[in-house]
């Protein structure tokens, strides 16, 4: 494993920028950081080739885009079918992310669906795995939101 790169208060600027706006202009985001565009450009380099910056990209608001519905499913899935079953939730159009966990479930999954009916397709199609337990979720008072520098609040 290679040694995490030190991010100085430049740097957590730089990120706090791109994440409030991907596509932000090179000189918008030398701005923010306090740098010139040139060094803006290496930092950038440095942070996508350390890891850090993962990727830049679209978030899509899944309701607009014809899932409505949102659940979190909870799933206790033995040793020999973990495999089998990343792989299908790999595949699944409806998961947007899956989390492998300590506890009572081996995984919590988050998923999106057009209707009840198709959620209802889904689960049958994964119960096979193992037990799960699904709360649907009614609103998202806190989203997913940005890395700020440990520490510090927002």
């Amino acid at each position: 494993m290679t040694e995490a790169l030190q991010l100085d208060a430049r740097a957590w600027a730089l990120l706090m920028a791109l994440q409030e706006d991907g596509r932000a202009p090179l000189k918008t985001l030398a701005l923010a950081a306090g740098l010139s565009v040139p060094a803006t450009v290496e930092r950038l380099k440095r942070l996508k080739d350390s890891g850090v910056v993962r990727s830049v990209g679209a978030e899509l608001d899944p309701a607009q885009a014809g899932y409505p519905l949102r659940a979190i499913v909870g799933i206790t899935v033995q040793q020999p079918g973990k495999k089998a079953f990343l792989d299908k939730l790999r595949r699944a159009s409806e998961v947007l992310e899956c989390h492998h966990v300590a506890g009572a479930d081996s995984y919590i999954v988050t998923v999106v669906s057009p209707s009840l009916e198709q959620l209802e397709r889904f689960l049958a199609s994964i119960n096979s795995y193992g037990e799960t337990r699904t709360s649907i979720v009614f609103s998202t008072p806190i989203p997913r939101r940005g890395l700020v520098a440990p520490g510090l609040s927002r």
